[in-house]
């Protein structure tokens, strides 16, 4: 797995490299948006080139440098997905450094955020796979751009709304799982020729690992360290995001805690209101319930490659793909 995260960080280095000099060729003034776009791809754990990846592999075909680069792709719609969301999040860290929008402001991050976004198309197209292959790929692409933009849409006119469990799995399958797992997962396989049964396979596979995936990362946004996480613990509460873990908190909160967390929410809060938030997700049992859910995906994601007649290499990766992206929950 080591390997392959070097190979994608490798392309994608060839790639946005030859794209910046394009950039700079244009005028001189535009060397601090490179930078930015440097920072942007920088670090990650590839996971999202990691699916698409063994998606190829699980349909049967074998390694090539060219579906690394495809897989590559998905990295620079990370990076795009990733500027904007700090954006409307009003995010100032990422990965432990300033956000595009806090560096060179709004407009420009915007900006950034859509080169990223063009440029994720044109690596996919020129990896070099045939173009047959890449023709069946496109309905699985625009589809994932289609699922991240309505999740993250949805979340924008949910924040702050009535918490509803059901409405809030909606956008963790949306906003993360889909273009996280399932989706990258089945482009790899619809670039292979994967037949219907690995197909489904996968889609069995991934639906509930991505969504294993967003609840992890919402356990994280409130309780994770922002020295390992990059990120500050207060943004998904001074946002009030409409995460499972706040509809579960509210909705299993004893009266007193409820009141005391709508009037802690009603702020942005302070560090110590933050400590107070987390003592009442814990007493709650949210945060149990939580890890409950991510568990049962996770097993959920582990049965469907049990019953599965894959190759051994595609199947062991997929499962050590499970711990990875569901580790310390």
């Amino acid at each position: 797995m080591s390997d392959l995260l070097l190979r994608v960080d490798r392309a994608l280095e060839r790639f946005v490299e030859a794209e910046i000099a394009e950039l700079l060729a244009l005028d001189a003034e535009l060397t601090p948006i490179a930078d930015q776009v440097r920072v942007s791809i920088a670090g990650g754990k590839r996971i999202r080139p990691a699916f698409c990846y063994w998606g190829w592999r699980a349909a049967g075909r074998p390694d090539a440098d060219a579906v690394v680069r495809a897989a590559a792709a998905l990295e620079l719609v990370h990076a795009a997905a990733i500027v904007h969301d700090d954006l409307i999040d009003r995010s100032p860290l990422r990965r432990g450094r300033p956000t595009a929008h806090e560096k060179l402001g709004d407009a420009l991050a915007v900006m950034i955020g859509d080169l990223l976004m063009a440029w994720a198309g044109r690596l996919f197209h020129t990896s070099g796979l045939p173009l047959t292959f890449l023709a069946r790929a496109v309905p699985s692409w625009t589809t994932l751009g289609r699922e991240l933009v309505a999740g993250e849409c949805l979340e924008i006119l949910r924040t702050g709304g009535a918490p509803d469990l059901a409405r809030s799995l909606t956008i963790v399958r949306f906003k993360t799982g889909s273009y996280t797992v399932e989706r990258p997962l089945q482009i790899g396989a619809v670039l292979a020729g994967a037949n219907p049964a690995t197909l489904k396979t996968l889609a069995a596979y991934g639906r509930p690992l991505g969504e294993a995936f967003q609840l992890r990362d919402d356990l994280w946004g409130v309780f994770g360290d922002p020295e390992r996480t990059g990120k500050s613990a207060l943004d998904d509460l001074t946002g009030r995001k409409p995460t499972a873990l706040l509809a579960l908190t509210l909705d299993k909160a004893s009266e007193p805690d409820r009141r005391r967390l709508h009037d802690l929410l009603d702020g942005p809060p302070t560090p110590d209101d933050a400590a107070e938030i987390r003592d009442i997700m814990r007493r709650s049992g949210a945060v149990t319930q939580v890890r409950q859910m991510i568990d049962e995906r996770a097993r959920a994601a582990q049965a469907a490659i049990d019953g599965a007649r894959l190759a051994t290499d595609a199947a062991e990766a997929l499962t050590r793909l499970i711990c990875e992206v569901t580790a310390d929950a």
